[in-house]
């Protein structure tokens, strides 16, 4: 399975990778904002999952996830936000916009695996 994990920080894309690894997935993408993650996604169409920051320069999370959901190519494509926006107001914003679950940072190698179990249909 190919993910891609776009966040500015290269220590939580790192993070993230490591604990996908961990997970088996290793085929996995980067990009350091929303503009990187559109370009990566769009060059390679086959990304069976897409993992977005929200508070990113150029383009941030939200606005990544309202051009790939408006992508008649990407609208069934899995997207996990992970982010330290918490509050209710901003996690029902990003789950119109499209975003098919939501991880609040910090957070554990557990919860990620809960997550992506959950958004791919998989019991855990």
């Amino acid at each position: 399975m190919k993910l891609l994990v776009v966040d500015d920080s290269s220590t939580m894309r790192r993070i993230i990778k490591n604990t996908l690894a961990r997970l088996d997935h290793k085929d996995v993408l980067e990009g350091a904002d929303g503009v990187e993650g559109w370009a990566a996604l769009d060059a390679n169409p086959d990304v069976e999952m897409l993992i977005t920051d929200w508070n990113m320069p150029e383009m941030n999370g939200l606005e990544l996830v309202k051009k790939v959901r408006a992508d008649s190519r990407f609208t069934e494509l899995p997207i996990i936000m992970v982010t330290t926006e918490g509050g209710k107001s901003e996690v029902i914003v990003a789950l119109k916009a499209g975003v098919n679950n939501y991880i609040v940072k910090p957070f554990t190698p557990a919860v990620l695996k809960e997550k992506l179990g959950a958004v791919m249909g998989v019991a855990e």
